[in-house]
């Protein structure tokens, strides 16, 4: 990621060489992880949905955490599992089925339904949610209990955000956990590179020279 950084923004280096400045420095090198394989039924089927183009599937999770005081709040994480892109995230005290669906709404307004949405099936909410998404055209892709791989690319997306801010802030309140989150979240749709986007951003900031620019006559 560091790599894809340094080269987005003009430093012409190799992953080898900021390795061996990473490790002189003595910065932490992330460990590999051990490749997961695919999870096949006895009729040669794969369970797996994968993503094939953007709003294709989409992915919700939450993630919970603390403000300075002590007192618990949750995020509705929204993903699009193709381009990587996280749509939303809703930070409140609590979420119900109510605040999903408010969400998803915004969202098909602004970008139209997906083919299926994925989401855990032992959420209180799977329910409601999932006939509600019935209604407007969309498909459901439910998680069994206890296989959280089954839904790897919101669980790497919760693991980044816990990592990359969760982790290293202390929110005063809950408006500030609000602020700094959507602000990581245009970071991380616009400037972070993604591995699996050949450490592109999924929807890169584009800007227009002035001489390129229309001119008022």
């Amino acid at each position: 990621m560091i790599t894809g950084l340094l080269n987005n923004a003009g430093w012409h280096v190799n992953h080898k060489r900021v390795e061996r400045i990473w490790r002189r420095e003595g910065l932490k090198v992330p460990r590999k992880q051990a490749k997961k394989g695919r999870l096949w039924l006895n009729d040669g089927s794969c369970v797996r949905l994968r993503p094939e183009r953007p709003n294709h599937v989409w992915s919700y999770d939450f993630v919970q955490d603390r403000t300075h005081d002590g007192r618990l709040f949750r995020t509705l994480n929204i993903i699009d599992e193709f381009t990587k892109e996280a749509l939303v995230i809703r930070v409140k005290r609590k979420l119900n089925s109510t605040n999903v669906v408010d969400a998803l709404t915004d969202l098909f307004i602004l970008r139209g339904p997906p083919d299926y949405i994925r989401s855990d099936n032992a959420e209180f909410i799977a329910k409601k949610v999932r006939a509600w998404i019935g209604a407007v055209g969309a498909k459901t892709a439910f998680i069994e209990p206890g296989s959280p791989w089954e839904n790897g690319y919101c669980e790497s997306f919760n693991a980044r955000f816990r990592d990359e801010l969760l982790n290293g802030e202390v929110f005063y309140s809950l408006r500030e956990a609000q602020i700094l989150i959507e602000r990581w979240r245009r970071h991380y749709n616009t400037v972070r590179p993604h591995s699996a986007l050949g450490y592109r951003p999924p929807t890169p900031e584009t800007f227009v020279p002035i001489d390129q620019r229309p001119t008022m006559h």
